[in-house]
């Protein structure tokens, strides 16, 4: 367990312990359901170290979780042209945390308001409330938005613009259940196809085209 991810789910922690302790008191069996949020709720907030593959053409998964849609697309908010979009969903089950899928350095970091559709949909790229990365280097810029879902409600960013992140560094997280897609150029090659179980920091998605 990372003390900066649990940290994240502090009040959470807070919040259990004292309904398992006021139940305890007046419904012993409610507490036993407050006891299981809470070991619930440590599952939900691992955050597994992993080594990436040293692979300098390799783009990695931002995210684990599984393929919803692989189109191509406008991105108009950093990269001005076409991509290719690989979205990732992540049920309650998964590790939250996002990982930088290129060495790169962060040139870009914006918030962004809106809803809290399910993050199934692809509708939600445009309407949920996001955080929107760009990772850069000398072979590529990659665009990375994390959105919200029906249950994920927080966005939470670890790196800050100007930061030099290695592949599969962590840059932040989501609180359960979302939605991380990845915006590729157009020449590079996806690996994946839709319904792929992907780890983020480990699975390569995409291969960017030689130079």
């Amino acid at each position: 367990m990372r003390l900066q991810t649990l940290k994240e789910a502090r009040w959470i922690f807070a919040i259990l312990v004292i309904l398992t302790l006021a139940s305890w008191f007046v419904w012993p069996w409610l507490s036993l359901l407050f006891v299981a949020l809470i070991l619930y709720t440590f599952a939900f907030f691992r955050d597994p170290d992993r080594v990436a593959p040293a692979d300098e053409g390799a783009v990695l998964a931002a995210a684990d979780g599984v393929v919803a849609d692989i189109a191509e697309i406008d991105e108009d908010e950093v990269l001005n042209g076409r991509t290719q979009r690989v979205g990732i969903f992540l049920s309650v089950f998964d590790v939250h945390t996002n990982r930088a899928p290129i060495d790169g350095r962060v040139t870009y970091r914006q918030h962004h308001a809106g809803l809290c559709l399910d993050a199934r949909s692809a509708d939600c790229s445009t309407k949920n409330e996001a955080m929107t990365w760009a990772f850069q280097n000398s072979r590529a810029t990659i665009v990375v938005r994390q959105l919200t879902g029906a249950i994920a409600r927080r966005i939470v960013g670890w790196s800050q613009l100007g930061d030099e992140l290695k592949r599969g560094e962590r840059f932040g997280m989501i609180r359960f259940g979302s939605r991380t897609e990845v915006y590729l150029p157009v020449d590079a090659e996806v690996l994946v196809k839709i319904g792929d179980r992907v780890v983020g920091g480990l699975t390569v998605i995409a291969r960017l085209a030689a130079r």
